[in-house]
């Protein structure tokens, strides 16, 4: 039986999305509490709460990336978001997707206190309320990671609700400038980790034209075969670890 549900419908319109991936990255913009334009690179401001998250995360990545920068004298580095991405791409190098995608969805339960998914699923059974309730959190909770966001308004299986989110420019995919990045330590782990950790369905469809990205909550995702994003190209232009030459991405070949 095909449990998968139809594709969404968003509310707002939406641009097409090229596949040369050739984009190139300028100055850097001030900090407007909008994201910068294709182009320029958004500054943020981040404060305590915003580090705290990045090092967390970075820390937890440290032992399959390495620590490049040695730790602290007090046996804790803190990392701003350079740093981060920096871990990040540590750990994809010489990884397979499979491997990369294995990585990050053993680090994301390790961030939760023990029994927090079985709690999860308690609280939030895979309902249209669920779904609004958890777009709702995504846009203040994850602004560290992802940047400027807002709910939408979609449409799930003939059924419209505010369980959309629509992520202005990615923060992750603009300073990383890696499409591999996006899909295997971004995409694709944290629909599985929603999914199946939370049994919350999330479909996450990423535009390699402005660098925005779509979550639904409640909508089961495509499998990656059949998934656009497979066939992404490399960005040409910003990619330390690109290549031109390929119609794809080889970080989503292997």
């Amino acid at each position: 039986m095909d449990l998968r549900l139809p594709s969404i419908r968003l509310a707002h319109t939406r641009r097409p999305r090229p596949r040369s991936g050739r984009l190139v990255r300028c100055g850097i913009s001030e900090p407007s509490g909008e994201p910068a334009p294709v182009g320029q690179k958004t500054k943020y401001n981040d404060g305590f709460f915003e580090r705290a998250f990045m090092s967390l995360f970075a820390r937890k990545m440290e032992k399959f990336g390495g620590d490049a920068g040695g730790r602290g004298g007090n046996g804790l580095r803190w990392y701003d978001y350079e740093g981060f991405v920096d871990v990040s791409r540590r750990v994809m190098q010489g990884r397979s997707r499979k491997q990369q995608q294995e990585v990050v969805s053993e680090v994301l339960p390790s961030m939760l206190p023990p029994g927090a998914p079985a709690q999860f699923r308690k609280l939030f059974p895979p309902t249209k309320w669920a779904a609004e309730i958890n777009a709702a959190l995504t846009v203040p909770f994850f602004h560290w990671l992802v940047g400027p966001s807002e709910v939408i308004e979609v449409e799930v299986n003939g059924m419209k609700q505010r369980s959309g989110v629509h992520i202005k420019k990615c923060r992750y995919l603009e300073n990383s400038g890696c499409v591999g990045m996006c899909v295997n330590m971004c995409k694709i782990p944290t629909r599985d980790f929603f999914t199946n950790q939370f049994g919350l369905s999330l479909t996450m469809t990423p535009n390699f034209e402005d660098m925005s990205c779509d979550m639904v909550y409640g909508q089961i995702p495509p499998l990656f075969e059949e998934d656009p994003v497979s066939k992404q190209p490399c960005y040409a232009n910003i990619c330390s670890v690109a290549n031109p030459n390929s119609t794809t991405c080889p970080k989503l070949q292997g």
